[in-house]
């Protein structure tokens, strides 16, 4: 059963209205704005890695998670109940990202293993036009997951690894540590 948009519902938007029915069908459910069917809108969202062309699955989920695994351990690092310790809180944030990243790999699992189950049917199938699901069997989800698990435990060691070495970094930037001439010393000896 096919439904026709009513004439009637989409003719009572006039041409100069700026939210409209998407697609001029007031039955999809969807509204057509500024924000979201703007050509910067979807510029935006082509150029992300989820929906960029030309990546592998593997390479779509490794960006995603270096910067998913980089950013989750902030909160913990900030708001956390060990953020009074010294070294506590980032290794809290560091362990809090880590296990956030396996939760939602084993979400993303569950979803693959449960959406492609024998034929399916509807935006997920391999046969879909849509090219905003880009991933369209369980072999394509499992590599993403992959690639979101490798590069969100890279990203969040990275961060960890940063917060560490904080007051090193903060006096290289500052010029308190003269670099040069500290590798210049450690390899040639002091000179004069």
């Amino acid at each position: 059963m096919t439904t026709t948009p009513d004439t009637t519902i989409s003719s009572s938007y006039g041409q100069d209205d700026w939210v409209k029915p998407y697609k001029n069908d007031p039955w999809r459910g969807n509204l057509s704005t500024p924000i979201n069917d703007s050509p910067i809108a979807k510029a935006y969202i082509r150029n992300l890695p989820a929906y960029r062309p030309g990546l592998s699955p593997f390479l779509r989920g490794l960006e995603i998670g270096m910067a998913h695994g980089y950013f989750l351990v902030g909160p913990e690092v900030v708001v956390g109940p060990l953020r009074e310790t010294a070294h506590g809180a980032n290794l809290s944030g560091l362990i809090t990202a880590i296990y956030i990243t396996v939760s939602a790999c084993l979400g993303i699992s569950i979803f693959a293993i449960t959406t492609f189950q024998g034929d399916p049917r509807g935006a997920y199938n391999s046969h879909s036009q849509d090219d905003l699901r880009p991933m369209r069997n369980k072999e394509d989800w499992f590599q993403l997951c992959g690639g979101i698990l490798l590069g969100s435990m890279g990203g969040a060691v990275f961060a960890y690894i940063l917060l560490e070495n904080f007051d090193d970094l903060d006096a290289i930037l500052r010029g308190a540590v003269n670099v040069s001439q500290a590798v210049f010393n450690g390899l040639f000896g002091f000179i004069g």
